[in-house]
């Protein structure tokens, strides 16, 4: 066991209260991973203050040189990533494979960052009078606020914390309760690489004490939010009044459509991937699937039995296919919309028990659940429920599955197979959500393009790669004329006027 302390103006130091609380391995919780700070207010304080001291050298440090320091972060983080991805799983619980994705993606997002320190482009235009130029350029905000969450303990931190740091802006990063540990791996590295002093700093803690705190700081200019709708919706009506800019990513409740024409071997795998990695416990996850009517109950029979063939266990053993849910509220959450699914009428055909037999008994497994003759309106239908849950509806064509799909208030990631090329390009326009995959699972987003949701998943900028993604959240326009002409010249006033 260690124990980890908040980062702060280049120094490890102990939190103010002198308090610390425990991050277990949800596959068996005698495993205590860490001791993390809980941190006060004055922490946040601290480590804001430090973030606004160190802002002005690090603005003006150019671009190219910052990408260094992030080019030897992704370097260091490809040399750690076995090491790393054990981390991911032991304290988060998601399988090897997909701990290791997690550091992939870091990994990825570290040198295509980097990358942008050269591309930090504007634009210089003609202007409408002689001896004049016009340019825009793109400057930092400030100081950041950075709240992540526990599912994707390194990559989503990565994504928010390069796109800061690149574009000129300094942070502070609170990530979840739930995965302080991989948190304090990816600071060292940042540290390691030689970040300057106060540029990235550190402070753990209750979200409600510290994350909320953090994000309506005074001296904060902007929020970058991961987590539940609503906390978002909160953190929004608090940006709105201190008129500084958030991007959140609030969740799904995501769709697959499998037509009648579909590769239904394709769309198992598909369905499998999307309901159950990272035991559904993904923004992305897949938790609704529609069926056109005449290949449900073949499709239904087989998905059943592919759900309980699903290997249950501590995802550093290779034999396992899903890990624990993160905590015992999580698993009670979703225990309990399996109870509320069977009283709204829904047939529950596999799973939605906890397994806690042999090696199971340590920590919060549940047999991957499916729930066939869902309707619009159960509220398993509508509410996120962040397990290894899958609600299966029927529809009687194309145009009414996808009148199911949006009908939802959550639109961030939907998926249709089918092999006509019709539906295929129709499909594009027609589903209503940021991110859309055909002949794909709903999980799967790429760095090099922005991720984000529509509706209740998401609001302010979408986030991740890219200038119209993170690029253009983390770093704002200026435009400057400059006029040599060595007299007044009146632009928008006609030449006769003049």
């Amino acid at each position: 066991m260690t124990r980890i302390n908040n980062y702060i103006g280049g120094e490890w130091v102990l939190p103010s209260s002198g308090e610390f609380a425990q991050s277990v391995n949800p596959a068996r919780i005698s495993d205590i991973v860490t001791r993390y700070p809980l941190s006060a207010k004055i922490d946040v304080d601290r480590a804001v203050a430090a973030a606004r001291e160190a802002y002005p050298a690090w603005r003006d440090f150019p671009a190219p040189r910052r990408a260094e320091i992030l080019y030897k972060a992704a370097e260091m983080l490809q040399r750690a990533k076995p090491e790393l991805g054990k981390s991911v799983t032991r304290e988060m619980g998601k399988v090897s494979s997909e701990g290791l994705g997690d550091i992939q993606e870091a990994i990825d997002m570290a040198y295509y960052m980097a990358g942008e320190g050269r591309r930090l482009v504007g634009e210089t235009v003609p202007c409408e009078l002689p001896h004049k130029d016009g340019k825009s350029i793109r400057v930092p905000h400030g100081v950041f606020a950075l709240i992540t969450p526990w599912n994707f303990p390194v990559a989503i931190p990565v994504w928010k914390i390069f796109a800061s740091l690149i574009c000129g802006n300094t942070a502070v990063f609170k990530p979840s309760s739930d995965s302080p540990y991989c948190a304090a791996l990816l600071v060292e590295i940042l540290e390691e690489a030689g970040l300057p002093p106060g540029v990235l700093n550190l402070v753990m803690g209750q979200g409600k004490k510290v994350g909320e705190y953090l994000a309506t700081h005074p001296d904060v200019d902007g929020i970058s939010f991961t987590g539940s709708c609503a906390v978002g919706e909160t953190l929004a009506q608090h940006a709105a009044v201190l008129h500084r800019p958030i991007a959140m990513e609030m969740g799904g409740k995501n769709a697959i459509l499998i037509l009648k024409d579909a590769d239904l071997d394709l769309a198992l795998h598909g369905v499998l991937w999307g309901a159950f990695g990272t035991t559904g416990q993904r923004c992305t996850a897949a938790s609704r699937i529609i069926l056109e009517q005449t290949i449900y109950d073949r499709f239904l029979t087989r998905l059943i039995d592919a759900a309980n063939a699903l290997r249950l266990g501590d995802g550093l053993l290779p034999e396992t296919d899903v890990g624990p849910l993160i905590n015992a509220p999580a698993l009670d959450k979703v225990m309990e919309y399996i109870r509320i699914g069977q009283e709204e009428g829904a047939e529950l055909m596999c799973g939605g028990e906890r397994a806690d037999g042999g090696s199971l008994q340590e920590g919060y497994f549940m047999k991957p659940a499916v729930f066939a003759n869902a309707r619009p309106g159960m509220r398993i239908v509508e509410e996120e429920i962040f397990g290894p849950v899958v609600a299966v509806m029927s529809c009687a064509d194309y145009e009414e599955g996808i009148r199911l799909v949006n009908q939802s208030r959550y639109g961030l990631s939907t998926s249709i197979y089918t092999n006509n090329v019709n539906h295929a390009a129709r499909a594009e326009g027609d589903l209503d959500s940021g991110l859309v995959y055909i002949n794909a699972s709903t999980i799967g987003a790429e760095i090099q393009l922005p991720f984000g949701g529509f509706k209740h998943s998401g609001s302010g900028h979408p986030e991740a790669g890219g200038r119209m993604g993170g690029i253009d959240f983390y770093s704002r326009i200026k435009v400057i004329y400059r006029d040599f002409s060595g007299r007044l010249q009146k632009a928008q006033i006609s030449q006769e006027s003049t």
